[in-house]
């Protein structure tokens, strides 16, 4: 599998993922018809991700490639709210995978079928290892002595943060709003920050980081819809992949990683 993006390159992914996709200004039916031309080695699965899924979604896909010979899939990743936006201004893609639904509903009326949940994810607080501000629950983030990332609202992580900060009757001061988890664990994993808000899943991703569990971290949980789209080239592959997410192989990689059953 080709990945659009490093694990800690996401903040650039969208404009990546723009450059990527605009190589196939032709549309999704040239696209496709040049994977599937007399000679061509590979059929290209281009496949729009969760940044939070960076790396477990590129094990998968060797899984699959190897199911599928001939396929190369092809990953962009970001935030799911951008990814969202691209494909509502034209971008070509097989696949959407987005770490809520709410961002899935946005693009509605390019899917292919009906989403289907393959994970689940829950947060937690992330600090540079020796944990210098000894942050100890979500409380110490509302202490503006305390330098905190979050992600912006209107991005998954971003949602689930306040509804979670909401719930708890803290009020954040974040030093900043980032368009994408893997941005605010690469603050926190820099020594940019003191604490920030990921997934559990992502520490595991950081360098350099430990967690903070929060308290009540299971009353909002973000549900991961995947979805073939419309406009996709590769309409069949789409739906097989999309299958294969929900299955055996892929449900074990995704557990391994820390991801929650659908």
């Amino acid at each position: 599998m080709r990945g659009g993006a490093g694990p800690l390159a996401v903040a650039g992914s969208v404009a990546a993922l723009a450059l990527s996709l605009t190589a196939c200004t032709n549309g999704s039916a040239d696209r496709g018809a040049a994977s599937l031309a007399p000679g061509s080695e590979d059929t290209t699965l281009w496949v729009l991700a969760a940044a939070s899924l960076t790396e477990v979604l590129e094990e998968i896909a060797e899984g699959f490639e190897a199911d599928h010979p001939g396929v190369d899939v092809v990953g962009n990743y970001a935030g799911s709210s951008d990814l969202a936006a691209q494909l509502l201004e034209g971008a070509p893609a097989d696949v959407f995978i987005s770490a809520d639904e709410a961002n899935m509903d946005k693009v509605e009326g390019l899917v292919a079928g009906t989403p289907t949940v393959v994970a689940t994810n829950t947060l937690t607080i992330v600090v540079p290892e020796g944990n210098r501000a000894g942050v100890a629950g979500l409380a110490d983030l509302a202490d503006d002595a305390v330098v905190t990332v979050v992600c912006a609202p209107q991005v998954p992580c971003g949602a689930a943060t306040a509804a979670l900060a909401a719930g708890a009757g803290v009020t954040l001061s974040p030093a900043s709003e980032e368009q994408n988890v893997t941005d605010v664990l690469g603050k926190v994993s820099a020594g940019q920050a003191d604490a920030g808000i990921v997934y559990v899943t992502d520490v595991a991703r950081g360098y350099g980081v430990e967690a903070v569990p929060i308290d009540g971290a299971g009353s909002v949980v973000n549900r991961y819809p995947a979805a073939a789209l419309t406009r996709a080239a590769q309409p069949a592959l789409a739906q097989e992949f999309v299958a294969y997410l929900g299955g055996p192989e892929a449900q074990a990689v995704l557990a391994a990683a820390g991801f929650g059953a659908p």
